[in-house]
Parts: structure tokens; C-alpha cells; sequence
């Protein structure tokens, strides 16, 4: 059981996912301090400087916090959109590099007459 388990840990395929996931968190802590620190208050300023994080509805002693939603909501948007930006260049990357070169191969005039006549009889 050990060795399959080292077989199955040490893939490469493993390895891979394991760090686009701590990419993927130190991405997020970016995005998330770019929405809070920067973006969050610039709304805020345009809505008549109201802090987005402070939003809330009182019901009774507990409140919904739906500021702090909105803000997530604002988070997962931007990330998304950054993801979404980097894997489109790197598709459009793969693309070119593997576009294939055409060949067209060389037909003799044997070939093309007959093509020629062959057009024509459908033409008719």
C-alpha cells in the first residue's frame, strides 16, 4: 500500500496540482488585498463614500453582514476574470506553437487536367 500511495504522490500530474493550488492561494491573498485595500474603497467613494464592508441589516442582536458578501462577490469576479485572462494567453501561446504548417502536395498536370474536367462535367 505504501508504494502505491508513493507511486500515486510523486505523478507528476500530482505534483502540478499541488502547486497551482499554493499559486492559486497567494494569488487569491493578492486579488483579495487589491479588492479591499483599493478597489472596495473606490466604490465606496462613488456610492457616496459608504464602506461596502460595513454594510449590514440588524435583526434583533444579530446582523446580516451583506457588505462583506458583496465584497466576496467583487473578489470572486476580479479573480475569475484574472484566471480567465491567463489561460486564454496561454491557449492562444499553445495555438500558435502548435499550428500546423499546410502542405499541399504537388499534383502532377495529369491530375490537375482531370480535376479540371471534372469541375466541368459538374458545372453542366
Amino acid at each position: 500500500m505504501w508504494n502505491e500511495f508513493k507511486k500515486f504522490a510523486l505523478k507528476g500530474n500530482v505534483i502540478d496540482l499541488a502547486v497551482g493550488v499554493v499559486i492559486g492561494a497567494a494569488f487569491g491573498k493578492i486579488v483579495s488585498s487589491l479588492v479591499t485595500n483599493i478597489i472596495t474603497p473606490i466604490v465606496g467613494f462613488l456610492l457616496g463614500r459608504v464602506d461596502l464592508t460595513k454594510l449590514y441589516i440588524p435583526i434583533g442582536e444579530a446582523k446580516i453582514e451583506y457588505g462583506i458578501f458583496l465584497q466576496n462577490i467583487i473578489d470572486f469576479l476580479i479573480i475569475a476574470f484574472s484566471i480567465f485572462l491567463v489561460v486564454r494567453s496561454i491557449n492562444r501561446f499553445k495555438k500558435k506553437e502548435q499550428a500546423p504548417v499546410e502542405t499541399t502536395p504537388n499534383k502532377d498536370k495529369k491530375e490537375e487536367l482531370l480535376m479540371e474536367i471534372r469541375d466541368l462535367l459538374k458545372k453542366d
